[in-house]
C-alpha cells in the first residue's frame, strides 16, 4: 500500500479518508501476524538457548565444584549442611525425601497408569462371604488423570528445586572463595520478612493459582483428548481412555449424520459474536449518551436520575432477570396488558421467548437496561475529567456539538476506556447469566437438538457448554468447546489490544 503525506491526507474527502483508514487497517493485519510469528520464533529461540545455557552451567558447576557441591547433585542440601547453612540444607533434603516417599507409595502408580488411564474397569466378581456375584470397582480413570497430572507437577517442582539447590552451592562456593561469610539460618528467616518479603507474600497466592486455576485448566485440556462422557465416566460404568484428536475432528468436520456438531458449533459461534458485538457497543454508546444528557448544563435533578439508574445495579441480577423473563412470557404481565388494551387476544399473544428472532432482539434490549447504568457511571467520571478548555477552544473555532463529540469526547473516552471495552466484549462472549436466566438458551432449535446436544437459538457457547455438561454429560466435547472459547477470546484480545488507542502513549494522544 502506498503511503501518503499528511498534506495529501488532508486534501481527501471524508469518504476517501474513511476508505484509506480501512485499507490501512487491513494492510496492517498481515504485518501484525508476521510480527507475531517472528516474536514467537524469537521466544522459542530464546527458550532453547536458555535451556542450553542451563545445561552448560550445570556441567561447569559439577566439573569445577568441590565434593560438597558434587554430592549435592545426588543428595539435595548436602552442600548447604556441610557449609553450615543447616536450615536451608534441611529444607532441600526434606523436599527430596518427601518426593522419594511419595513416588514409592503413590506417585509411581499414578504415573504408570497415566498412559492407559486404567486397565481394569468395573466387573461382577464372585464374593465368597456373600456367596454371590457383586459389582467390584477397580481402576478410576478420573483419579488416574488427576493424580497423574499432580505427580508430573511434583516432578517439575523437584527439578526446579534441584536446580536451585545446585545454584545455591555454586553461589556459596564463590562467596567462600572471596573470604566472605555465608548466611545463617537466622539470616535466612530474617530475609523472608525483610528483603525477600515479597516472595513470602506471593507464596500462598501463587500456590492457590496453581492448584485452583492452572491445574483445572490443564485437566480440562487433557479431558478434550479422552472419551470421557456419560457412558465412560471412568469408574462406575466404564473407564475412559485417550482418543487423540477425534473430539476436535468431530467438532470441526462437517458430516451428514445425526451428530453434526460442526454445524451447531458454527451457528452458535456466529450468534455468540453477534450478541457480544451488540451487547458491548449498545451499552457503551448509549451509556455515554445518557451520561452526556445527565451532565448537560441546565438539567435538573441530576442526582435523582443517577439514583434511578443505579437502582438496577442495587437489585441482584439473578432476581431482576428472572422477573423480567416471567414478565414477557406467554402468560406474563406484558401480554396481559396488551390483551386488556385489546391489542392482542389469547391466540395472538406475542411469543417473546418462542420466536427465534424476537427472542434474540429481546435479550439484547434487556441487556441494555442492565448495562447502561455501569457505563453511565464510568462515563460520568471520565467526562468530568476532560479539560473544559478543549470544548471552549472548539466553540471558538466554530465546531458544532456533534463535531465536539466526535473530535474531543469520543477520542478521549476510547483512549481511557479502551481496555474496559475489550474486557466487556470478552465478558459478553461468556455472559452466562443474561442468556440462561432470560431464555435458558431457547427457543429450542430442532436441528441443533439432533446435532449438537439440546441447543437453542439464543444459546451462547458458554450456555451450550453448560447444557452439554449437565444435560448430556458429554464432558469430552464440553472440554473441546471450552478450549474453543478460550481460543476465540484470546485471539480477539490479542488483535484488538494491539490496535486500540490506549496502546498509544500519552504524548501521541494529546
Amino acid at each position: 500500500m502506498k503511503q501518503i503525506s499528511d498534506l495529501e491526507y488532508l486534501r481527501m474527502t471524508k469518504i476517501q479518508k474513511l476508505l484509506y483508514r480501512l485499507q490501512s487497517f487491513f494492510v496492517r493485519i498481515p504485518r501484525w501476524f508476521k510480527n507475531l510469528g517472528l516474536s514467537i520464533l524469537q521466544l522459542i529461540q530464546q527458550f532453547f538457548l536458555g535451556i542450553k545455557n542451563e545445561f552448560l552451567d550445570i556441567y561447569l558447576t559439577f566439573k569445577n565444584g568441590d565434593y560438597k557441591t558434587r554430592l549435592s547433585f545426588l543428595i539435595m542440601g548436602f552442600g548447604s549442611i556441610a557449609r553450615g547453612q543447616i536450615l536451608r540444607g534441611l529444607l532441600f533434603l526434606l523436599f527430596e525425601v518427601v518426593f522419594i516417599a511419595y513416588m514409592i507409595m503413590a506417585g509411581g502408580y499414578w504415573l504408570g497408569k497415566l498412559p492407559s488411564l486404567g486397565t481394569r474397569g468395573p466387573a461382577e466378581e464372585y464374593n465368597e462371604k456373600l456367596d454371590q456375584y457383586v459389582m467390584t470397582y477397580h481402576d478410576n480413570s478420573f483419579k488416574i488423570l488427576l493424580y497423574g497430572i499432580l505427580t508430573i507437577l511434583f516432578i517439575i517442582a523437584l527439578i526446579y528445586t534441584w536446580r536451585v539447590n545446585i545454584k545455591q552451592n555454586k553461589i556459596a562456593e564463590e562467596i567462600l572463595k572471596k573470604g566472605k561469610k555465608l548466611k545463617s539460618g537466622k539470616d535466612d528467616l530474617r530475609s523472608l520478612i525483610d528483603d525477600q518479603f515479597h516472595k513470602t507474600l506471593l507464596a500462598l497466592p501463587l500456590t492457590g493459582i496453581i492448584v485452583f486455576t492452572a491445574l483445572p485448566i490443564l485437566f480440562m485440556i487433557l479431558i478434550a483428548f479422552t472419551n470421557y462422557d456419560a457412558n465412560h465416566n471412568g469408574y462406575s460404568n466404564a473407564l475412559f481412555t485417550w482418543v487423540g484428536n477425534s473430539n476436535f475432528n468431530q467438532l470441526i468436520t462437517w458430516s451428514s449424520g445425526s451428530t453434526n456438531f460442526s454445524a451447531t458449533f458454527g451457528e452458535i459461534l456466529t450468534w455468540t459474536l453477534i450478541w457480544a458485538f451488540f451487547a458491548t457497543f449498545t451499552n457503551y454508546f448509549l451509556g455515554i449518551m445518557v451520561a452526556l444528557m445527565i451532565n448537560k448544563k441546565g438539567i435538573k435533578f441530576k442526582k435523582l436520575w443517577r439514583t434511578i439508574l443505579v437502582m438496577t445495579i442495587a437489585i441482584p441480577q439473578f432476581i431482576s432477570l428472572l422477573y423480567v423473563s416471567k414478565m414477557f412470557s406467554d402468560s406474563g404481565i406484558v401480554n396481559g396488558w396488551l390483551m386488556d388494551l385489546g391489542i392482542v387476544n389469547l391466540s395472538s399473544r406475542i411469543q417473546f421467548w418462542n420466536d427465534p428472532t424476537l427472542a434474540r432482539i429481546m435479550v439484547i434490549l434487556i441487556n441494555i437496561w442492565i448495562g447502561i447504568p455501569y457505563l453511565m457511571l464510568i462515563a460520568t467520571g471520565i467526562l468530568m475529567n476532560i479539560p473544559a478548555d478543549l470544548y471552549e477552544s472548539a466553540k471558538i473555532d466554530g465546531a458544532s456539538t456533534f463535531q465536539q463529540f466526535r473530535k474531543i469526547t469520543m477520542p478521549y473516552m476510547l483512549f481511557v476506556t479502551g481496555p474496559y471495552l475489550l474486557t466487556s466484549f470478552i465478558g459478553n462472549i461468556n455472559n452466562f447469566n443474561v442468556i440462561f436466566l432470560l431464555t435458558g438458551g431457547g427457543p429450542t432449535n430442532q436441528a441443533y437438538t439432533t446435532s449438537g446436544g439440546s441447543a437453542g437459538y439464543t444459546d451462547l457457547l458458554i450456555t451450550w457448554l453448560f447444557k452439554i455438561t449437565t444435560v448430556d454429560s458429554n464432558y469430552k466435547l464440553a472440554a473441546v468447546i471450552g478450549i474453543a472459547v478460550f481460543a476465540v477470546s484470546a485471539g480477539i484480545s490479542l488483535i484488538v489490544y494491539n490496535v486500540m488507542p490506549s496502546m498509544k502513549n500519552e504524548e501521541e494522544f494529546q
